[in-house]
C-alpha cells in the first residue's frame, strides 16, 4: 500500500468499526511504550553509573527529539545501521551466560518463583508478550514495509525480523534464568550479567543497551507522529516534539512499575490486532477487487 501511516493500512483491512479499535490500540501501544523508552534510559544511568536517572532521561529525550528531525530514510537508516550491533551483543551475552551458569535449573527455579510476575500463567504469559511484540512493532514495521519498494524484500524482512526476536528473547530468557539469583531485584538484568562478567565490559554494554532504547525510543516516536500528521512536515515535528516532552515528564514514575502496567496491558489490547492480521488475508482480496471495479467503473 506504500503507507506514510499505519492509519491507512488498518483501517483498509479492518474497515470502520475493527479499524478505529485497532487503531486506537496502535497509538496508545506507541505512545505508552515510548514512555517506558524514555524511563529505561534513566535506569541505566541510575543503576551503572550511580548517576540521577533524570540525566538518562533528558538525554534520551533530546536524542529522539533530534533524530525526529530527519526524513523518513534516514530515520530508517539510522534504525538500521545499529541493529546488528544490538544483536550481536544481546547473542554474544546469552550464549556466554548460559555456558557459565554455575546452579542448576532445579536449583534457580525457586528463586525465578520468588519473583512477582506480570501475569500468573505462563500461557497467558506467553500469548501476551507475543501479542505486546506485535502490537509494538506493527506501526514501523507498516511505515518501513512502505519505503521498501521491493514487495519481496519487505516480507522477507519481516519474516527474517519477526524469527530474529524470537530467538533474541529466547536467548535472553535463558541468559537471566541462568542469573535469576544475582539479577532478579535489577531493573536491566542483562546488564548486570554483563557488568558481573566485567565492569569495563558493563559500560560497553550499558551504551549498547542505550542504544536498542534508543532504536525503539525512535521507532515509536516517529511512527506515533506519522499517525496524526504528515510525514517530513513542520507540523509533524512540532507534534512529536511536544509527544516526547509529555513522554518525558510521565517517564519519572519509573521503568519498572510502568512496564508492569504497560506491557501487559498492550499484550491484551494486542490480540484484537492479531484477530485483525489472521482476518486481513481473507479481507485483503475483497478490497482489491472493489477497487479495481471501481477505476473500471470511473474509467467508462
Amino acid at each position: 500500500m506504500r503507507a506514510t501511516s499505519h492509519k491507512e493500512a488498518i483501517y483498509k483491512v479492518n474497515g470502520k468499526y475493527l479499524g478505529v479499535i485497532v487503531d486506537a490500540i496502535i497509538v496508545f501501544t506507541l505512545f505508552g511504550t515510548g514512555v517506558v523508552m524514555i524511563a529505561g534510559a534513566g535506569s541505566i544511568f541510575s543503576q551503572q553509573f550511580d548517576l540521577p536517572s533524570v540525566v538518562g532521561i533528558v538525554l534520551m529525550s533530546a536524542l529522539v527529539i533530534v533524530t525526529m528531525m530527519l526524513n523518513v530514510d534516514r530515520v530508517v537508516a539510522v534504525i538500521g545501521s545499529i541493529t546488528p550491533f544490538l544483536i550481536l551483543a544481546v547473542i554474544l551475552v546469552s550464549i556466554y551466560s548460559i555456558l557459565a551458569m554455575d546452579n542448576s535449573s532445579a536449583v534457580l527455579n525457586p528463586v525465578a518463583q520468588e519473583s512477582t510476575p506480570a501475569l500468573s500463567n505462563w500461557v497467558l504469559s506467553a500469548i501476551n508478550y507475543v501479542s505486546f511484540n506485535i502490537a509494538l512493532g506493527a506501526s514501523m514495521a507498516l511505515l518501513m514495509g512502505g519505503a521498501e519498494e521491493d514487495e519481496r524484500v519487505a516480507s522477507l524482512g519481516g519474516l527474517v525480523g519477526g524469527l530474529g526476536i524470537g530467538v533474541l528473547i529466547v536467548l535472553s530468557h535463558l541468559a537471566i534464568f541462568s542469573n535469576v539469583d544475582v539479577v532478579a531485584s535489577f531493573d536491566m538484568p542483562m546488564l548486570k550479567i554483563v557488568d558481573e562478567i566485567s565492569p569495563i565490559l558493563g559500560v560497553i554494554y550499558s551504551i549498547i543497551l542505550f542504544g536498542m532504547i534508543f532504536n525503539t525510543a525512535v521507532s515509536m516516536s516517529y511512527s506515533f507522529g506519522a499517525r496524526f500528521t504528515e510525514v517530513g512536515t513542520k507540523k509533524q515535528k512540532l507534534f512529536t516534539t511536544a509527544s516526547i516532552v509529555i513522554a518525558l515528564s510521565l517517564s519519572f514514575v519509573g521503568f519498572t512499575d510502568l512496564v508492569a502496567f504497560f506491557y501487559p496491558l498492550i499484550g491484551f489490547l494486542g490480540i484484537f490486532l492479531i484477530v485483525a492480521l489472521v482476518i486481513a488475508p481473507f479481507r485483503m482480496p475483497s478490497a482489491k477487487r472493489k477497487e479495481r471495479q471501481e477505476q473500471l467503473r470511473k474509467a467508462n
